[in-house]
């Protein structure tokens, strides 16, 4: 699996198109294909000194020259100050990302191929040179530029100030700012060379600009590390930059000529394994295994394996992992990771809600939500619905299956933020300033979309947690029938008072009878157990792709509304004002593609109309991050990506309802 990018010398138009690699502890690298950073969250590594959190940016790249002769040629690409930049790209023939990262230079008669790698389980990058010399004799220096500092930060100056050690092989930097850790940086050969200019000032980055902050940052550089090109040879050279508790730093750590090679080699040995394991042979599927990998991640504080909401600054949010976790962990094949999703949650249930958000500080859940607790039936039927065993039932009934009676339990009588079922058995949520739906911006005062009341997403996924729930109560021998009785009751109920009869189509919430056209809706059709006749599922897939769908996603606002907003850009008011008023999600693609099959009937001629529907998916996998899936797009055209570059309930629901929904019913070819 690879993608491979021929690039156009052309900065402005590359410098958006990014790249991501993950070390399974929530640490990361990231940058653009013109080899600058392009956002404040980028760097070759940002290691998570306790996973996956508390994540640091330590080496944010090299920048490399080459001197032959007279002929000195400058490969670095760096944005500064009002947008000025170096043109390294010039140099660039191509880049590759293949699970590992690849800048092919092109510069007189030498080829550079600088591989880039993160290794699984360790905060540890490594750059790995390959180096063709067809010429005279040169020499290649690199520059390594350091930094330490929370990744939604800038560093400056002043905030840079490192204990600096020297050693045979590279050097250790002790910061000022946690000098119980240790950065370490380790060359393979060469001479270090002391610099007189140790700092990089006024960095910029694209993406920041773009959202009206200034973007800037500051890299430490000590030394410029020269290697010797013989004339008409080929070579390896070495990078390894890792961060470490103090007492555990050495002067021998990384110093293997060959290690840089050893992890790239290891990493691409570990993609191909996940492929291996998916078990996919179509193009499309590999990729999006791949990317399903990056948002799994070890979680120091459980002691178990979580989703990280997307890349690059969110953790691990309830909400978002149930919502990916089929197509991340089941449609893989990694049914252990499933398994262990599962119980983290069910351990962390309290008063019925399962947590919204585990936050970066290490203080308790946060449990604002109310529809985690119910995406949480859906996991667990997809669960028993991949790993099929007596054994899988087992675990459900044994250490699940109390949390999800709780959950009932409390759901009815009534919990915190003014979730509870109503008379009708419908379910009520949200007050006041809460936000407890996906729908969640707030700001101070502001609520941008309430949406108190009974949500329509809700209800429907209310009902299919008493079907599920009236599932396993017969699996289990229960004999409880209870579950039936109110599920019968909410579907009257969401008949009589959901359906629109002005739109055709439902109201995103009743109560208040809010009749905008929303994507939320979907979700009574798409889910295992829905409430309406096929007549009202059609008509409700047929609104939602004339007015929501845009390729990539699901606009979150009739774009015919008053407060619709077109583009999601500008100040971070700008932006939490278009952010559900407009702006395209990627994930809400997986429920409308299973929707869509469902109306239109499990036929081949369907598989490959669904199939067409996600054509902008596959041309959006070179564009943005590569391999990966945005977050949220424009709501107008060109619908460009927006948010995190790679976000985990986006790649899950494509691939989810890829894998379900539409492969199995296309020609054999398509593999």
């Amino acid at each position: 699996m690879q993608f491979n990018i021929k690039l156009q010398n052309n900065f402005k138009n590359n410098i958006r198109r990014e790249w991501a690699l993950t070390n399974g502890l929530g640490g990361y690298a990231g940058g653009s294909i013109t080899g600058a950073i392009n956002r404040t969250h980028q760097g070759y590594l940002i290691a998570s000194l306790r996973s996956p959190v508390q994540r640091y940016v330590c080496f944010s790249k090299t920048n490399e020259k080459i001197v032959t002769g007279n002929h000195t040629y400058d490969l670095s690409s760096d944005q500064f100050k009002g947008g000025c930049h170096t043109d390294g790209i010039q140099y660039i023939s191509d880049f590759t990302y293949d699970g590992t990262i690849c800048f092919t230079y092109e510069a007189g008669d030498i080829t550079i191929k600088k591989h880039i790698a993160l290794a699984q389980g360790r905060n540890l990058a490594a750059v790995a040179y390959d180096i063709c010399n067809r010429g005279e004799a040169a020499k290649l220096l690199i520059t390594p530029l350091m930094n330490f500092r929370e990744h939604s930060e800038s560093s400056t100056v002043d905030s840079l100030k490192f204990e600096v050690q020297k050693q045979e092989h590279g050097f250790s930097l002790i910061p000022k700012a946690q000098d119980d850790h240790c950065i370490r940086i380790a060359f393979s050969s060469g001479e270090l060379i002391e610099r007189n200019d140790k700092y990089i000032c006024d960095l910029e980055a694209q993406t920041e600009v773009d959202n009206e902050v200034p973007g800037l940052d500051c890299a430490f550089c000590p030394y410029d590390v020269s290697v010797d090109i013989p004339a008409s040879a080929s070579m390896h050279f070495s990078v390894l930059c890792d961060i470490v508790p103090l007492e555990a730093n050495n002067d021998n750590a990384g110093s293997d000529i060959e290690s840089a090679f050893e992890i790239v080699r290891a990493q691409l040995d570990y993609t191909d394994e996940l492929i291996k394991r998916s078990g996919f042979t179509d193009d499309f599927a590999i990729k999006l295994a791949v990317a399903a990998n990056q948002f799994i991640a070890y979680r120091q504080s459980t002691g178990y394996d979580t989703v990280l909401a997307g890349l690059p600054w969110f953790t691990d949010w309830g909400r978002d992992t149930m919502i990916s976790y089929t197509g991340l962990t089941l449609c893989t094949g990694r049914f252990e990771k499933a398994h262990d999703i599962l119980l983290t949650f069910a351990k962390y249930c309290k008063d019925g809600l399962i947590p919204n958000m585990f936050p970066d500080s290490g203080l308790k859940p946060l449990y604002n939500t109310v529809d985690a607790s119910l995406w949480y039936f859906y996991a667990v039927y997809k669960y028993l619905e991949y790993v099929d065993t007596p054994d899988a039932y087992e675990f459900i009934k044994k250490d699940i299956y109390p949390c999800l009676k709780d959950i009932i339990s409390t759901y009815k009588k009534g919990t915190d933020f003014s979730i509870y079922m109503d008379t009708d058995g419908l379910i009520h949520a949200g007050s006041g300033l809460d936000q407890v739906t996906w729908m969640d911006v707030r700001v101070g005062d502001w609520v941008a979309t309430p949406r108190h009341g009974k949500p329509v997403e809700i209800n429907a996924l209310w009902y299919n947690a008493l079907c599920t729930m009236d599932m396993l109560q017969a699996k289990f021998g229960d004999n409880d029938d209870s579950y039936r009785q109110l599920a019968s009751l909410v579907k009257d109920s969401f008949n009589k008072h959901f359906w629109n009869e002005n739109t055709g189509c439902l109201y995103d919430v009743v109560d208040e009878d809010d009749d905008t056209i929303r994507p939320n809706q979907i979700y009574a059709v798409s889910l295992p157990f829905t409430m309406l006749d096929k007549k009202r599922e059609k008509a409700i897939v047929d609104t939602v792709m004339d007015k929501l769908y845009v390729g990539c996603g699901l606009r979150s606002l009739d774009p015919d509304h008053k407060d619709y907003h077109p583009i999601y850009i500008g100040s971070l008011s700008k932006r939490d004002h278009a952010y559900h008023q407009g702006t395209a999600w990627g994930f809400l693609l997986g429920g409308f593609i299973s929707a869509y099959v469902k109306v239109n009937g499990r036929t081949k001629a369907t598989a490959l109309c669904a199939d067409k529907l996600l054509d902008p998916v596959r041309e959006h996998l070179l564009n943005n991050c590569i391999g990966s899936i945005c977050e949220i797009f424009d709501g107008d055209a060109p619908h460009n990506g927006r948010g995190c570059y790679a976000q985990a309930w986006s790649v899950g629901e494509v691939l989810r309802c890829y894998c379900e929904d539409v492969l199995p019913m296309l020609p054999q070819a398509h593999s």
